[in-house]
């Protein structure tokens, strides 16, 4: 019978660890490590607080309905108060069944992170643990958090951009032809958000070009 030939493992651990792990671990560990993951990306890339959901979940007295200021295809809103901040805040719980994935997760996160504009709620910070996905506003005592959002959208991306970004039936053909249309919309639309904020008239506003890179990795990698 002819010898087994002696194979070399292969030696770069580093890249194959993290899948391996994942892969091996049951649905709970698996949820715990993926949360790992993204707090140390974002411990990295992301300026905005890490909160513990044990904490979110004090400041809105257990996300009481009481507390309930908006409700959208993403998820529910919650007015609270974080314990040592003397300050209110809006606590956005993402839906857990409607959440498209963990680094579309971080470039939301990012790009918010790196918006500063009058008519923009600021994030004060986010929660990734465990299966939670939160994102944590200041909270906006005139208009609903999302109507916020999409001034800020609307004044970054069309008002202080280049003329294409006025209308949005004209976003598509900023997409690279060779895609011949077949990327997700939500993928466009973010993309040509690190574009504006790159695009605005007002320098000390432009996000730094290592966190534009930053973001466009975690997007490519969707």
């Amino acid at each position: 019978m002819p010898q087994a030939k002696d194979t070399k493992p292969f030696q770069d651990t580093k890249t194959l660890a993290p899948i391996a792990n994942l892969s091996l671990k049951t649905e709970s560990i698996r949820k715990k490590y993926v949360a790992e993951e993204i707090e140390k990306l974002g411990k990295n890339n992301i300026s905005a607080e890490i909160f513990a959901f044990h904490d979110l979940s004090v400041a809105t007295n257990n996300f009481d309905a009481d507390n309930l200021v908006g409700e959208g295809g993403f998820g529910r809103v919650y007015k609270g108060r974080i314990q040592g901040k003397n300050e209110d805040v809006a606590v956005k719980q993402l839906d857990r069944n409607g959440f498209q994935g963990n680094r579309e997760f971080l470039v939301e996160v990012m790009m918010l992170s790196l918006l500063h504009h009058q008519n923009l709620v600021n994030l004060v910070g986010y929660c990734s643990e465990g299966d939670q996905r939160i994102l944590v506003y200041e909270y906006m005592l005139h208009g609903s958090l999302e109507d916020h959002l999409l001034v800020a959208l609307y004044v970054v991306a069309c008002m202080q951009a280049q003329p294409l970004f006025k209308d949005k039936k004209k976003f598509h053909t900023m997409a690279d032809p060779l895609l011949e249309g077949e990327y997700p919309e939500k993928s466009l639309y973010q993309a040509l958000a690190i574009a504006a904020m790159c695009l605005q008239e007002d320098a000390p506003s432009r996000p730094l070009i290592s966190d534009v890179v930053t973001a466009l990795e975690f997007l490519s990698a969707e």
